[in-house]
């Protein structure tokens, strides 16, 4: 009965907090993320073409919204711009992103930018949700949810958590796993580069740290 009752604990907890605890990615909403999504999803997106899809698959990785959005800009209008954010996004580390890359975030004020960076250092999602919903309801918390991560340390992450790393896979999991302990981010750059090339390192590197 005592192992049935910590089994149903478990569960619960896993259920409020959507997975595990430290899940380094925000639960999405069908959120798409440009860097792995394929020319078909990329257009079925609000106001992409052809010619800009071709334009996001050659240039891509792109390891801020902020490039992204350099790309767009001077063929989208800002109100189109706001709309396809709503469906396609480069999620933002809650611990590094500047300004820039927050207010691109659609319905992101400057007052929400503060209270994004007020918690800094973010450890787990969790405490983005307690502090965050201290200025709006939960629908909302979970809306801005989607669009934001935290690093995982390489050396103690789970399979889920390094799962959830947006176009990782089985091969992702086995090679981070496989060169554990790192001492440096010198040494993934290293180890990664025998798989991907910079671009695609430099993409993975950004969901990581070494703790």
């Amino acid at each position: 009965m005592k192992v049935l009752r910590v089994r149903l604990f478990v569960v619960s907890i896993a259920f409020v907090f959507g997975g595990s605890v430290f899940a380094q990615l925000g639960r999405q909403q069908d959120l798409i993320d440009p860097n792995v999504a394929s020319e078909k999803e990329l257009l079925a997106l609000p106001h992409l073409n052809a010619a800009l899809v071709k334009t996001i698959v050659e240039k891509r990785p792109f390891l801020s919204i902020v490039e992204l959005n350099a790309v767009l800009a001077p063929v989208l209008k800002s109100a189109e711009l706001a709309e396809l954010y709503e469906a396609l996004f480069v999620h933002i580390n809650l611990n590094t992103a500047t300004s820039a890359e927050m207010l691109l975030i659609p319905g992101m004020g400057k007052r929400m930018v503060h209270e994004f960076e007020e918690y800094r250092p973010y450890k787990t999602l969790a405490q983005f949700r307690k502090e965050i919903g201290k200025y709006v309801d939960e629908k909302e918390v979970a809306r801005l949810e989607q669009y934001v991560f935290i690093p995982i340390n390489l050396n103690t992450a789970s399979d889920e958590d390094i799962l959830s790393i947006p176009g990782s896979g089985r091969r992702v999991l086995h090679e981070f796993k496989e060169y554990r302990p790192y001492t440096s981010m010198e040494q993934f750059r290293r180890e990664m580069g025998k798989y991907w090339n910079e671009k695609e390192v430099a993409r993975l590197e950004r969901y990581v740290t070494i703790e």
